[in-house]
């Protein structure tokens, strides 16, 4: 690969995200150093050369920055000249409609074209390919669900695009550099270093400001009732747990952008990110890890279940730890939610090859504990990143069991779609890396309308009226900080 190239190391890389912002299609995939206490690596990447969406049931390829579809100018020629396998692909389609066409198939398509195996290690997670998101509501590209619940926002279902580039911040080194696939020329990567090292290239922003606070879409009273159907679908013996979530709605001007430094400041994470869309912006602090796998193939899911306030007292906050550490409740929920993804992950990986590796560890976060257990696997041979990532989709801790009974459900008894929220965000390296994280605590900025959603693993033995405090424990934090901000 060229490089890669030597960038000066800061324990924030906002500013550098801020310089490769106005080049479209940027990414920051954040740790939330310095005050996050997990996480190494912040990947920054810009300009695209494609886009890959799924929107109203339909794949297509789009230009790397703007909304036309694929074609030969400018900005790719040099692309397809030195790939000049996908030219066709990219071309079918961006020019016709492929409804039919599930949006995995296409990327593994992509994937399997692109992919080069270029020698990498620890130090460089992601040199060049795919980074992006996929939305909650995709699952339906896998599974046949009902249309219940309302349809209101316009964010594509996945969009991820295709990047030559990145800037790598190693917080545990202490060091950045501009790092590149092979063929992309050494020339211009020279060019980049020097537009990310000038001050003068700094984008300009919009003051944010919260002018209408969160109000959620489902009253008190209303959460009661739909939690005690839940608990009737579960002694019927229709599941056994389902994550149920209401969404909050805010108004605001200015620049997501000034909010998510705000965020972050307020609720460092190790799985954060921000991306602009082609209508407002997406605000992740998640702490949650969905699937990884590195280059040998080894497989590794973090699911969550399992929360607890934090408190300035000492004593209280350690009485909170307890409570959760001894929980039986909560231990059998995530036992619940274990079993599901050993079984999920169970579909790519070797036979024998996928165990619990850790049971009910407690994370601490500024406003909560987690308890959180760690599950392994080996990826088969003929098996691609891509693949585990759809055999997983989505997140067994953010569904429920059994997985498409407990969907159906969430379908029925939440007002809206989920979009973005408890999809997943994360990267896709020719080398075989990946990394993903669960976008709970994610906000969606959307025409001047902010929106964000909170909920909960709901049992047999769940109080209600504690489940719905815990899903302001989960995000009080976040709005607060925006309205405070304002």
């Amino acid at each position: 690969m060229p490089g890669p190239i030597p960038l000066s190391y800061s324990t924030s890389s906002t500013e550098y995200f801020e310089r490769i912002r106005s080049l479209g299609g940027a990414w920051l995939l954040d740790s939330g150093k310095p005050d996050s206490e997990r996480g190494r690596f912040d990947i920054l990447v810009a300009q695209p050369a494609f886009r890959v969406r799924y929107a109203q049931g339909v794949t297509q390829i789009l230009a790397g920055t703007a909304n036309e579809a694929w074609s030969i100018n400018e900005h790719n020629t040099r692309f397809t000249q030195t790939h000049p396998e996908l030219a066709q692909l990219l071309h079918h389609y961006s020019e016709t409609s492929l409804s039919a066409t599930k949006p995995f198939n296409l990327l593994k398509s992509l994937y399997l074209l692109l992919a080069q195996r270029q020698s990498t290690h620890e130090e460089i997670p992601f040199y060049s390919g795919f980074v992006g998101y996929f939305g909650y509501d995709l699952g339906r590209t896998l599974e046949t669900l009902p249309q219940h619940a309302a349809n209101e926002l316009h964010i594509p279902d996945m969009e991820v695009g295709y990047y030559q580039w990145a800037i790598i911040v190693d917080h545990e080194k202490q060091k950045a550099s501009l790092v590149a696939h092979d063929q992309f020329p050494e020339s211009s990567l020279k060019q980049l270093a020097d537009l990310i090292c000038s001050s003068d290239n700094k984008s300009k922003s919009i003051r944010f400001k919260i002018t209408q606070a969160f109000a959620s879409n489902t009253q008190e009273d209303q959460y009661h009732q739909r939690l005690k159907q839940i608990n009737e679908y579960i002694h019927a013996g229709d599941c056994y747990q389902v994550n149920f979530a209401h969404r909050f709605r805010a108004e605001y001007e200015g620049d997501p952008w000034q909010g998510y430094k705000t965020l972050r400041a307020a609720a460092p994470t190790p799985f954060s990110a921000y991306h602009d869309t082609d209508r407002g912006a997406i605000l992740s602090l998640s702490p949650e890890r969905f699937v990884m796998c590195d280059e040998t193939g080894k497989v590794t899911t973090q699911p969550i279940k399992g929360t607890r306030p934090r408190d300035n007292n000492p004593e209280i906050d350690n009485a909170y730890i307890n409570d959760l550490i001894t929980s039986e409740k909560d231990r059998a929920e995530n036992v619940m939610i274990v079993d599901l993804l050993r079984n999920d992950i169970s579909k790519t990986c070797i036979a024998g090859s996928v165990k619990a590796q850790k049971l009910f560890d407690v994370e601490h976060y500024k406003n909560v504990h987690h308890l959180v257990s760690t599950v392994i696997g080996q990826l088969q041979p003929q098996q691609t990143p891509i693949d585990l990532l759809e055999h997983c989709f989505p997140g067994g801790s953010i569904t429920g069991a059994p997985k498409i009974r407990a969907m159906e459900i969430i379908d029925e008894l939440e007002s809206h779609r989920r979009h973005i929220y408890c999809g997943s965000i994360g990267y896709i390296c020719n080398s075989g890396r990946m990394d993903t994280s669960i976008t709970i605590r994610t906000l969606l900025a959307e025409d001047n309308a902010m929106y964000t959603w909170a909920g909960g693993g709901i049992v047999a033995d769940s109080v209600s009226s504690a489940e719905y405090q815990e899903t302001f424990d989960k995000i009080n934090n976040l709005l607060k900080a925006l309205e405070t901000d304002a």
